[in-house]
């Protein structure tokens, strides 16, 4: 019951609801793979339901929790399904869950060491260890001039890298007069929107953003970015960042990192090199060679939230030289001041970053590395390589389907022989049945469907029923 004023909850309904949502949790997982996967609602059914003002009057915690199953479930995409194949996973985890429900009981705010000192000193202990977990250049790590910092998304990191290369390249004199100068900044065709978003943010503009060539693989040919920093320089613009990419969001394409890593050094440009959700795979000695060359980046991320097990959100962020982001960053009005930032002791976070806010993401990461082992990790990471593997397969036997390219992890690129209206005939039935979801790209102008396998409790047999499925829809299309 609510105290007679209808105010806080007590701590006694606090624990029993607060088990009744974890009961909740755990019964969806549950039952996760028996809802279609894709939501079947139509825009604003979801609002329809809902009354047009707030109570005036607090309501009784089972009525919330009931509508949650009765009004939200039937609007939601199920991402966490082992059916989902589409855009990237974002596997969440038990440990992961109960680590940010204790992030948001402790409810503190990480945005200067002084302000909670343990949340500071986990972020930066467990980055060192995903440093070497994941055998990446030791300067990225926080006992040298570079280390790490947990934004909340691969666009967050791709724009403080942005705004550092901008103010190193004008002397740090763009913060204080504005961009000066053509600053250019440079991404192959295949980059995530997000670099192009950042361009337009920190004030490039969108005309001083240049798509680089890629192979026919689909990654950044090093020779054509060299030329068009050329041509750039000699039009007298000013280039300054390339974001290289390790595995492209349509096909999975690994950048060359070293050759374009020479590029940027003999130019004197910010590399920056996105690792996204396939970063994680580095985690597998197997797999590292998608990293070679990182030695020559200025700064790198990858996202936990996409394949490590880690929920939303969570962007591992590392820079060489942290010195040069901090100044692109720092402010330090009164308010903020205290002993411990003026000591240089310690690292306050908010100066890596965009807000001044932050929160204790650090937590759940600590409690999936812990939860698994690196071990453990490999395990499900290889798994589920070999699981995409083992689908590409099947794709190369059947005469119907084509394999665009040989998948290098967990992301299979295919389309049907028929062209690209049997192509996206195909997803939109397959989607509509409701068992899988599979999303679709352009390569080389052509339809390509995506299937990509990470999530948590995707196992062989969802696999193969996914195949199925595609091969018994695609029948169903044959003159």
């Amino acid at each position: 019951m609510r105290d007679k004023n209808g105010h806080h909850m007590s701590t006694d309904e606090f624990r029993r609801w607060g088990k009744a949502v974890v009961d909740w949790i755990a019964d969806y997982q549950e039952r996760v793979e028996s809802y279609p996967v894709l939501s079947r609602v139509k825009p604003g059914e979801i609002r329809a339901k809902l009354p047009p003002a707030p109570p005036e009057k607090g309501e009784a915690f089972d009525t919330i929790l009931a509508d949650v199953e009765k009004i939200i479930v039937p609007g939601l995409t199920h991402w966490q399904s082992p059916n989902f194949y589409a855009f990237f996973p974002a596997n969440t985890s038990a440990p992961s869950i109960l680590a940010e429900m204790l992030t948001a009981g402790l409810g503190v705010q990480g945005m200067l060491w002084a302000t909670s000192p343990a949340c500071t000193e986990l972020e930066s202990h467990v980055l060192d260890w995903l440093v070497d977990m994941l055998a990446l250049p030791a300067v990225f790590r926080s006992d040298g001039t570079g280390g790490g910092v947990i934004q909340d998304s691969a666009s967050s990191a791709s724009l403080c890298a942005l705004l550092a290369a901008r103010e190193r390249a004008t002397g740090y004199a763009a913060n204080e007069r504005g961009c000066t100068g053509k600053l250019v900044a440079y991404a192959s065709s295949q980059t995530h929107s997000s670099v192009e978003k950042a361009v337009k943010i920190a004030g490039l503009g969108r005309e001083n953003f240049r798509l680089v060539e890629v192979d026919n693989r689909y990654a950044m040919r090093p020779e054509a970015l060299a030329e068009r920093v050329r041509a750039d320089r000699n039009g007298g613009g000013k280039p300054c960042f390339v974001c290289a990419t390790v595995g492209t969001t349509s096909s999975n394409a690994m950048d060359p990192i070293a050759a374009i890593g020479d590029v940027c050094r003999q130019e004197g440009l910010w590399l920056h090199v996105d690792g996204a959700m396939a970063g994680t795979a580095a985690l597998c000695p197997e797999f590292r060679w998608i990293q070679e060359g990182l030695e020559r980046a200025d700064s790198y991320c990858f996202n936990p939230h996409k394949w490590m097990f880690t929920n939303f959100d969570c962007d591992c962020f590392y820079v060489a030289d942290r010195s040069a982001l901090i100044r692109t960053l720092s402010i330090l009005p009164e308010y903020l001041r205290n002993r411990a930032t003026e000591s240089g002791a310690v690292i306050d976070y908010r100066d890596w970053q965009i807000p001044l806010g932050r929160r204790f993401r650090a937590l759940k990461l600590w409690f999936v590395i812990r939860h698994y082992g690196v071990e453990g990790l490999r395990f499900h990471i290889r798994r589920h390589v070999e699981l995409a593997k083992r689908f590409a397969g099947w794709v190369e036997e059947d005469d119907r389907f084509v394999l665009c390219i040989p998948p290098p992890l967990n992301l299979v690129c295919f389309r049907h022989r028929g062209g690209d209206d049997v192509t996206r005939r195909l997803m939109e039935q397959v989607n509509g049945d409701g068992r899988i979801y599979l999303t679709h790209t352009l390569l080389d102008g052509q339809w390509v469907l995506r299937f990509c396998v990470g999530q948590t409790y995707t196992e062989e047999h969802h696999v193969e029923t996914a195949w199925r499925i595609l091969q018994e829809t695609a029948a169903k299309l044959e003159p």
